[in-house]
């Protein structure tokens, strides 16, 4: 299943990854299930739905192929953020609480012992998900290696939020058969993204505006760095964009609640998303 994997994940590589930003709006649908609104949920209401998403992320897991993107039927984006906590966290959390719109946090280990106390923050307005113990390009490690990376990053993530952890990113979305293999037998999901803002391979905040802007549609994954200050400036135009379009943006739990990507979708890689196809990522 890991080499079909593999082949229907767009030549996955060794080498680090990134993604497209020009994804053209999907046409609506003709036929099939009623289009899903998300509107802002209570934390309750947040709390039932990430329950569901979780059911559905621990289903996707088990197909063994990485995610790039939920169903095109709802209002509903996630936007995710790779490699903190760091010194913009705070910003980036309170911009997302003025606007009551939720994301996911992937977070590395050693971030987290440089700026500890902010998971907890972090959790009010978001889901977490393991990102490494010290952000590596995992293939280019050995098997070991490669499981003590993930596997002590979760450890600590659950330890701190005392919540069980079921999303993974590799950094430099870089993986091959034994990074994949490992995170299906952790039960984690491989997050990948359907847009990639560019934040950290150097884009100024209008930039990331304009990749960001150009393949936002529902069910689109969007990739951003919490420890860009570019990012929290576009994040002040981003997040009113997301109102005048009708659309929200929601923790990837949520996501997978209300619009779980088809097994087509998941088998289809990233052109299932609508997405062209990534280009090298050298940045974080």
């Amino acid at each position: 299943m890991l080499a079909l994997a593999l082949a229907a994940a767009v030549a996955v590589v060794a080498l680090a990854r990134g993604g497209s930003s020009s994804s053209p709006r999907p046409p609506a649908a003709t036929a099939g299930p009623p289009r899903v609104t998300v509107r802002p949920a209570t934390a309750r209401q947040a709390s039932r739905l990430e329950a569901r998403g979780v059911a559905n992320i621990r289903r996707l897991a088990k197909l063994g192929f990485p995610i790039y993107c939920a169903g095109p039927r709802g209002n509903a984006v996630a936007f995710t953020f790779d490699d903190g906590p760091g010194p913009y966290t705070h910003y980036a959390l309170k911009k997302l609480t003025q606007a009551h719109e939720r994301a996911t946090f992937f977070v590395v280990a050693r971030s987290m012992s440089y700026f500890p106390g902010w998971l907890g923050k972090e959790l009010k307005v978001a889901a977490i998900g393991d990102h490494t113990a010290t952000h590596p390009v995992l293939p280019s490690l050995s098997p070991a290696q490669i499981d003590w990376q993930i596997t002590s990053t979760r450890q600590k993530i659950e330890d701190t939020i005392g919540r069980p952890v079921y999303l993974f990113r590799p950094p430099y979305g870089a993986l091959d058969t034994t990074v994949l293999h490992t995170a299906e037998r952790l039960g984690l999901l491989t997050i990948m993204w359907t847009v990639d803002s560019a934040d950290s391979l150097g884009a100024n905040w209008a930039g990331i505006i304009h990749n960001v802007e150009a393949g936002l549609h529902p069910g689109a994954i969007i990739l951003m760095h919490e420890n860009r200050g570019q990012t929290i400036r576009a994040l002040t135009t981003l997040l009113p964009v997301l109102h005048r379009r009708h659309l929200r943006s929601v923790s990837l739990p949520e996501l997978f609640a209300t619009d779980p990507p088809s097994v087509a979708q998941v088998r289809g890689g990233q052109p299932a998303c609508g997405a062209p196809a990534q280009r090298t990522r050298t940045g974080a």
